[in-house]
């Protein structure tokens, strides 16, 4: 570890999601002279962070363990760390970081900055879970500085459950996107039309649906080819097994192409990206999608409806029907060429104007300076 203090520590699940949802945040503070120090579970990417010249930390906590002994010693040890580097500013993303995080950085006094990311499974599911998370939330977050959202209605969520205050609340257009590292590339039509979800395989993601409108779309779109890109997230509670998906291959009502660093290619390939998801914060698939100028078939839910038009970038299908997906994969395919391009690039204007990157990492500087700038430690006031 370094033997200067960092500025900003980040805290994480993964360092895979820190290197490709964060990362131009990361370089923009040191470009403004900032030391960082990012602490996650080493995964491989740790390596590219080093490379850069940002100290990394491996913390392996995972976010699949509910052992409240395991989850109190990385505490204790979380604690121990920010006590002794003192950091000026703690940005906290996901569940777990932002509950003990914030947690820890209370009880150290560092300000901090949250992330809502979406409210996962643990707010979809029922039972005792959501209520010991949403008490959990209501403690830790009571202190931080500020609290972002990627919705509306994610933030509504919070502010009327008293999570936290409104004065804490902000909303930012998720991850933002680098809208020139994902534009619009040739694509060689090759006379049938492709589909493609991105995501992880778990049944939150609407994977289920997909996988039945594909096979209902086999009869009505003769030729129309169905693709699935993403990790088979065996640790899930909601994972979609390998079994099943081998047996959609074996169909021949889905095409798996596994996964992979860089998503671009395989959107320059396809004529239209769906998302069939139960609920995101703000869809980062979709981001990427919109801005090469491909039009979308998405679920109406919070995080979805944010980036898709119904009508003009895309269309918008109810949750958890295989059969409207099915119907609106179907209009889609019934499109002119021209015209689901013009939807393709009314899609990458709206990326533009609402959702590059630069929008998200003004906000995140704007907050740590106000952060840091204030030495009180006071609590925020609503």
């Amino acid at each position: 570890m370094r033997s200067t203090p960092p500025d900003i520590m980040v805290f994480y699940n993964t360092m895979w999601a820190v290197y490709n949802f964060r990362r131009s945040l990361l370089k923009e503070l040191m470009t403004r002279g900032y030391k960082v120090i990012v602490f996650a579970p080493f995964d491989g990417y740790e390596k590219k962070f080093f490379a850069m010249g940002i100290t990394c930390v491996n913390f392996p906590f995972t976010s699949k363990t509910t052992d409240p002994i395991h989850d109190g010693r990385l505490f204790l040890r979380f604690l121990r760390t920010l006590r002794r580097v003192r950091p000026r500013c703690l940005l906290c993303f996901t569940i777990k970081p932002n509950i003990y995080g914030s947690a820890a950085a209370r009880l150290a006094g560092v300000p901090v900055i949250n992330n809502i990311t979406g409210l996962g499974s643990a707010f979809l599911q029922r039972g005792p879970l959501p209520a010991v998370v949403r008490l959990l939330y209501k403690i830790a977050l009571r202190r931080s500085r500020c609290v972002f959202f990627q919705n509306d209605e994610d933030r509504e969520v919070f502010v009327r459950n008293r999570l936290v205050r409104r004065s804490q609340s902000r909303r930012i257009p998720g991850s933002g996107v680098d809208t020139s590292a994902y534009a619009p590339r040739p694509h060689a039509p090759c006379g049938r039309v492709v589909f493609l979800l991105i995501g992880r395989l778990i049944r939150d993601k609407g994977v289920i649906e997909y996988a039945a409108a594909a096979e209902s779309l086999a009869s009505r779109v003769p030729g129309a080819v169905c693709r699935l890109l993403g990790e088979i997230d065996a640790d899930n509670p909601t994972a979609v097994g390998r079994t099943t998906v081998e047996r959609w291959v074996r169909s021949g009502v889905i095409e798996y192409l596994g996964v992979t660093d860089d998503v671009r290619p395989f959107i320059a390939e396809s004529d239209c990206v769906v998302l069939p998801s139960y609920r995101e914060g703000l869809s980062r698939t979709l981001l990427e999608a919109a801005a090469m100028a491909k039009p979308l078939v998405a679920a109406d839910v919070p995080g979805c409806r944010e980036v898709v038009e119904d009508g003009r970038t895309g269309l918008l299908c109810r949750v958890r029907d295989a059969r409207d997906l099915s119907d609106k994969m179907a209009a889609m395919a019934s499109l002119p060429p021209a015209e689901r391009e013009a939807m393709g690039l009314r899609g990458r204007g709206k990326i533009e104007r609402e959702f590059d990157e630069k929008i998200v990492i003004h906000a995140y500087i704007e907050a740590i300076e106000e952060a840091i700038s204030d030495k009180s430690g006071k609590e925020i006031q609503s």
